[in-house]
């Protein structure tokens, strides 16, 4: 039986002006991104934090989106389109066995990891993906829901990056998560 990923409808609810009371992706993430960067986003959803993550790198950076959901991926395109933001975004349709990201070899800068990795059947395997695309020295947010994700269950997802060179450097307070920020080490 497939691993339950998050229905495509609850994206409308996702990606709402609202949700910025929650979580303000600008000011959760230009900390780590700058001008010319390459960014990834596994499980984008509709585009809540694709869209300010496409402003932030600006005209010469890059943000790779990649979601198992067709109908999440079409939103994202439609927002990012009517948001002038479309050439600063790839935005791809992955399998749950694999991101498909192999391309992107050693040339991502920072990718963000929010509330998606629960909803995976192997976090190491997930991990060893983006690690695989990280520059040494790139940064992975990695944020989860504390109502879906116990203290234990983020803990052993600490683990299960760290097996593959993405460390923990520092914790991270993002309303209603467990966040923290991981570091590629070595090549």
């Amino acid at each position: 039986m497939p691993h339950p990923v998050c229905p495509w409808w609850v994206g409308y609810f996702l990606a709402s002006p609202l949700r910025r009371w929650l979580h303000n992706p600008t000011e959760i993430l230009s900390p780590y991104l700058r001008e010319g960067m390459t960014v990834l986003e596994p499980g984008p959803g509709m585009g809540f934090f694709t869209l300010p993550m496409a402003r932030l790198v600006g005209a010469s950076g890059r943000v790779i989106a990649v979601d198992v959901q067709p109908r999440m991926i079409a939103s994202l395109k439609r927002r990012a389109a009517k948001a002038n933001l479309l050439d600063r975004i790839e935005a791809r349709v992955t399998s749950a066995d694999t991101l498909a990201i192999a391309d992107l070899a050693s040339k991502v800068d920072f990718t963000l990891v929010f509330a998606m990795v629960h909803e995976l059947p192997d976090a190491t395997r997930f991990f060893r993906e983006l690690a695989a695309v990280s520059k040494t020295g790139a940064k992975l947010l990695l944020a989860e829901p504390r109502g879906h994700v116990s203290e234990a269950k983020f803990a052993a997802e600490l683990s299960a990056a760290a097996t593959v060179q993405l460390v923990f450097n520092s914790p991270l307070t993002i309303r209603g998560s467990r966040a923290a920020l991981l570091v590629k080490i070595g090549s």
